[in-house]
């Protein structure tokens, strides 16, 4: 009997990804470059299943039923090029190939078309979760050639999580890079989530002086609101976890913050599509200033910038610091769906918004209660532009926000960089306001470069140059900008 699929990776995700298919019946062929590991993989982790090895990519094909799936679970980039141009003569027309790693959606765009024109259908599927979602059910979002969903949907759907209501955090995404795209976005959530939190412990240890006893019991009270998510859950567990001498160990973690890239390719493409996503671009400027480290301590010594602690009731300061980060994290997931629109248009999609916020119900890591209402919200409002107008969402940002902007204010008192939660607000305000001094900004581009601009007193689309000085001339700008 030969495999129902094959995988080609045998780092943690690949083989936790094969173990998981093996749970739900499925026959998987395993395949690692270095092929002593899939020997040893087969001998311990493997051991008992009916998980199949393979020597060779020859193997592997020759092992594999009709239509042929390959999954590759390596590194993104050009390794992903090299195993597809190594299987690629092994194929036949109609076999597919599953990309399950991190890859920048362009990369997958180009990739569907190159093997569509060879007869082989690409799947670029974003895979969340980490090790424990592989293992036991993870959010998937594929994408690519449609005509390869029949035959990989009852895999993914069967090995992906579940909702309480037994839905299937796995559904089919869109064309070319659509996956990938979706992937990305959550990424950068999840950026802007780590952020967020991140902020909320500084304020309450610095700002309030608690305890860490103290702060594993409010996230861990926070969690039963509706704040409860994975991060928020996690969160209260390293608070709470002590090392070898009976310290709070995350005290004992350097603070400079990592990045594989994908919350700045999230940056990248809010730029290039022009949405404001000013909460996930902060958050990863906030870990690239983490990162000057050393910067950073001699600064501190030559500003003297303490952070000094709040007065008043703490616990007053602790429900307004909640419902500060309940709005963020609301504003983090209304810029992604926004991205999300924007790039489901420029690039003819037809995205299913309501789909996406299911994937992300469970598996993944910005899983939360409120992506059910997230999911809801575009239900009954498929052209919803921004989250926060749907009535459910609208009534908790009008209810923070009173203690929202009394804590962002407090951290400019107090000394403490507050980037997200600051960002978040400012962004609110923003976009609530009619009239931004952006006509003074036109102005000035007109005036040293002839850009023109529009008038409140004519049409949309009618374009006027002033000649400010009398010196620069009636010929307005139509070959560069600024």
């Amino acid at each position: 009997m030969k495999g129902d699929i094959g995988v080609i990776g045998l780092a943690v995700m690949g083989q936790n990804l094969i173990l998981n298919m093996n749970d739900h019946g499925f026959k998987v062929v395993a395949y690692n470059r270095t092929v002593s590991k899939v020997e040893e993989f087969l001998s311990s982790a493997a051991k008992g299943t009916n998980i199949i090895g393979a020597s060779s990519l020859q193997d592997l094909v020759d092992k594999l039923e009709k239509p042929r799936k390959v999954m590759l679970m390596v590194r993104a980039g050009d390794v992903v090029d090299q195993f597809i141009n190594n299987l690629v003569p092994l194929l036949d027309e109609g076999d597919i190939i599953i990309d399950g790693g991190n890859t920048n959606y362009p990369d997958t765009n180009r990739r569907v078309a190159a093997l569509r024109d060879k007869g082989i259908r690409y799947v670029g599927a974003g895979v969340s979760g980490g090790e424990e979602g592989a293992r036991f059910g993870p959010s998937i979002m594929p994408g690519g050639d449609p005509e390869a969903w029949p035959h990989v949907k009852p895999i993914f759907q069967a090995i992906a999580a579940k909702t309480d209501e037994g839905e299937a955090c796995c559904d089919w995404v869109g064309k070319q890079g659509a996956g990938h795209f979706v992937k990305m976005v959550h990424n950068g959530i999840e950026y802007g989530d780590m952020q967020l939190i991140s902020e909320a412990y500084h304020f309450m240890k610095e700002g309030l002086g608690l305890s860490h006893d103290e702060m594993q019991s409010i996230f861990t009270e926070w969690n039963k609101t509706e704040l409860d998510s994975y991060l928020i859950e996690i969160t209260a567990d390293i608070l709470g976890y002590r090392d070898e001498n009976g310290e709070p160990l995350v005290e004992k973690i350097l603070d400079t913050a990592g990045q594989k890239g994908t919350g700045k390719w999230t940056g990248i493409n809010a730029l290039d599509h022009g949405i404001p996503l000013t909460l996930i671009t902060d958050s990863v400027f906030a870990r690239c200033l983490s990162s000057l480290k050393d910067q950073r301590v001699e600064a501190e010594k030559l500003f003297n910038n303490p952070i000094t602690q709040v007065e008043g009731d703490k616990s007053e300061w602790v429900d307004a610091l909640r419902q500060a980060l309940l709005a963020s994290k609301i504003i983090s997931y209304a810029q992604g769906f926004m991205l999300i629109r924007q790039a489901s248009e420029d690039n003819d999609w037809s995205l299913n918004y309501g789909n996406v916020a299911l994937m992300w119900r469970g598996g993944c890591i910005i899983r939360s209660a409120f992506l059910g209402n997230i999911r809801d919200a575009y239900e009954a409002n498929s052209q919803l532009a921004f989250l926060g107008s749907d009535p459910y969402f609208k009534e908790i940002l009008e209810s923070c926000l009173p203690a929202w902007r009394k804590v962002v204010a407090k951290s400019f008192e107090l000394g403490m960089p507050m980037p997200c939660m600051s960002s978040a607000l400012t962004f609110l305000n923003g976009y609530t306001t009619a009239r931004l001094p952006a006509n003074l900004l036109q102005a000035q581009r007109d005036y040293f470069g002839a850009h023109t601009y529009e008038r409140t007193d004519k049409p949309r689309g009618e374009f006027f140059h002033t000649n400010w000085t009398g010196k620069g001339g009636d010929i307005s700008s139509t070959t560069y900008d600024a």
